[in-house]
């Protein structure tokens, strides 16, 4: 998957991770292929073993680490699977934003509220108010670009007060600094 990403190597790996952080947050069931998990370089060749050696270089090993805690994310937020098939689950925030090229999205479980941002472009985005549906205070729980994951760590404080601001549609808002390719994951405290 690695190589099939556009851009040099920081921002094939960006993309890689953007990638995985739309896969686990959309609805639909989850799957990563023999090395995926790792940004393996080379095609799967059922007569070699995977590259696990790849996993000495810190690209491949906090790809390992970005797919460890999505998956971790995944199983303790309802959100993202309580309602997977049902229209009640997935909710759009902004499916239109094609000029900053954003897509944000609710997704939601009987008790619980998770939102994603996604940023397709290489362009870090300050001061983007995005719509939220309840006042309070929300937390970045992901952050796809931080420096754990091999990222250039930008992105938000961890908590981040919604505004009495309407906007797109919804009673409150946020204000956030979007890091460059790259997805954000937030939830109400």
């Amino acid at each position: 998957m690695i190589y099939k990403m556009p851009g040099d190597d920081w921002q094939r790996f960006a993309n890689l991770r953007l990638l995985y952080t739309y896969m686990f947050t959309y609805p639909g069931k989850k799957l990563l292929f023999m090395g995926s998990e790792f940004a393996q370089t080379r095609e799967w060749n059922h007569k070699q073993s995977l590259d696990w050696h790849l996993l000495e270089y810190a690209p491949h090993n906090r790809m390992l680490a970005l797919v460890a805690d999505l998956n971790k994310l995944y199983k303790q937020s309802r959100a993202l699977y309580q309602h997977d098939f049902e229209p009640g689950g997935f909710e759009w925030i902004d499916c239109n934003d094609s000029d900053q090229s954003v897509l944000s999205y609710l997704r939601k479980a009987d008790d619980e509220l998770i939102i994603v941002i996604l940023n397709f472009t290489p362009v870090p985005r300050d001061d983007y108010r995005l719509g939220v549906p309840e006042s309070g205070d929300y937390e970045e729980v992901l952050n796809s670009d931080s420096e754990f994951y091999d990222g250039s760590n930008v992105g938000n404080e961890h908590v981040i007060a919604a505004q009495p601001t309407e906007w797109m549609g919804r009673p409150h808002s946020l204000v956030l600094t979007l890091p460059p390719l790259a997805g954000l994951v937030l939830r109400r405290r």
